[in-house]
């Protein structure tokens, strides 16, 4: 039900069964084993849904470069198998960079992600020496079939403008988000390997993969937190199909075939808007894989379940006790990067209005539609409906709405300004003047001047440069509690 412009998510999703169908075909045909086929399917599935650079050149470089990351990492992971202590070291080792490298960007995330998940993979797979020739050709067949699909046979992002993607908040040291994020992941998936050892010596990595997976596009305490009981809820309800699906079918290929495109097609149709309805495609996926290689069970998943658990609690015990983000600090610095992005869309709406060709007000616009989805990715927690702190939801919901009026009003005075017939006078610079005012206030920490009541403006640009006004004073009563408190906590 969740909306979908310009039906992007279809064809996201309809775009990787493609991709991912054809190239566990091609393997096939090519002469591998089952476990080369599942090998090169998951690497056409990481390739399709893991890069996210904003323009096609940049996907390009980045699928390009995921062979040097992942058959080190195969290799690694096959070397080591008979050696457990250097095994799970060389796993953290992985887990910890991995994550550290989401401080150069999606290209950086990406290459973390595809040098886990190869890992991961080996485990999965039970890889050894002997294994590697395969599924090295494999893997880069794969990669080639996937990206023949994303920039040949189907590249609509060449007829989409780039989308702008948001930096993480910086810093240095241990105060760079990322870094204290790599700590963290690594100190969680230590816990969980262990602990999931203990549950499991043949199924251990399910709690390494889940602590990695709840660590994934989160940054503070809070986002963990909530993503951390998605994911056990997905599993949940995954398990349950599993029982009702993935046991009857037991491994048959043809309807094997069919639930697993399916499932391929919930992955990539529901990321963006349900975590949780994507940890259940993937649990069912996983199981239907766990079929065909012949050793699925209900005590199987059982496993599946406890590992998650731990996997889990491991990134929870991380979060809240080893150099914690606080959500409070996460929000705040993006609501002001928000913020800042408003000013800069009026004042290139107001240049474009007094007739400069330079100025680009449209970009800013999606610019800050990214940052919004930042927000309310970082907000979530406090709007979760089990959180019990009922006057921090409130003011929580106020700020997202309020935001979300200040950008259907700078939508509005783009569109106006876009119009070559508009016109540019004094009392639209004045107005530009306090909304600048307005966000400096908000931003610094100074008091904010409530404007009065005006009159219906006749321009268009104008009432919606009132209307902006409006909603960036009525921020001011949410972002600062009369108490002085933070808009979510500590």
């Amino acid at each position: 039900m969740a909306p979908d412009p310009g039906r992007a998510r279809l064809r996201f999703a309809a775009r990787a069964v493609v991709g991912i169908g054809l190239a566990v075909v091609v393997c096939g045909l090519a002469g591998h084993s089952l476990v080369g086929a599942v090998t090169g399917g998951l690497a056409a599935l990481l390739a399709l849904f893991t890069v996210t650079d904003p323009t096609v050149r940049g996907q390009a470089v980045t699928t390009a470069l995921l062979p040097f990351v992942g058959l080190p990492v195969l290799a690694a992971a096959a070397e080591l198998h008979d050696q457990p202590l250097a095994r799970d070291l060389t796993f953290l080792a992985v887990v910890g960079a991995g994550v550290y490298a989401r401080r150069w960007g999606p290209r950086g995330h990406s290459l973390g992600v595809f040098a886990f998940m190869t890992y991961f993979v080996a485990q999965f797979l039970q890889a050894t020496p002997r294994h590697l020739p395969e599924l090295y050709a494999a893997l880069l067949l794969s990669l080639l079939i996937a990206s023949g699909v994303r920039f040949g046979l189907w590249c609509y992002e060449r007829r989409l403008p780039p989308a702008p993607v948001p930096a993480a908040p910086g810093g240095t040291g241990l105060a760079r988000v990322t870094t204290r994020q790599a700590v963290q992941a690594t100190a969680g998936a230590g816990f969980a390997l262990v602990v999931g050892q203990l549950v499991s010596g043949e199924r251990w990595y399910w709690a390494v993969g889940a602590t990695w997976w709840v660590f994934v596009n989160t940054t503070s305490r809070g986002e963990t937190l909530v993503r951390g009981f998605r994911r056990v809820l997905g599993t949940v309800i995954g398990i349950g199909l599993g029982l009702a699906i993935a046991l009857p079918v037991d491994g048959a290929p043809v309807p094997t075939a069919v639930i697993l495109a399916v499932c391929v097609f919930g992955i990539f149709y529901t990321a963006a808007v349900s975590y949780t309805w994507m940890m259940l495609c993937v649990t069912l996926l996983a199981e239907l894989l766990y079929g065909l290689l012949g050793v699925l069970d209900p005590a199987l998943l059982a496993l599946r379940l406890a590992e998650t658990g731990v996997g889990a609690l491991g990134a929870v015990l991380a979060v809240l006790f080893v150099l914690p983000v606080t959500t409070h600090a996460v929000t705040d610095a993006w609501i002001q990067r928000a913020l800042r992005c408003v000013h800069a869309a009026t004042a290139e709406a107001a240049a474009r209005l007094a007739g400069s060709t330079t100025a680009d007000p449209a970009s800013r616009v999606a610019e800050l539609e990214q940052l919004l989805g930042r927000v309310r990715l970082s907000v979530a927690p406090l709007v979760h409906p089990l959180n019990p702190m009922r006057g921090r939801k409130r003011r929580a919901r106020r700020v997202l709405a309020l935001l979300d009026d200040c950008a259907r009003e700078i939508r509005g005075l783009v569109a106006v300004a876009a119009d070559p017939v508009a016109s540019h006078d004094a009392r639209l610079a004045a107005a530009c003047w306090r909304v600048e005012a307005a966000v400096e206030a908000l931003t610094g920490g100074a008091d904010i001047s409530v404007p009065g009541e005006q009159p219906p403006a006749a321009d268009p640009a104008l009432a919606h440069l009132h209307g902006l006004e409006r909603a960036l004073a009525e921020l001011a009563t949410p972002l600062r509690a009369s108490s002085g408190s933070p808009l979510v906590g500590a």
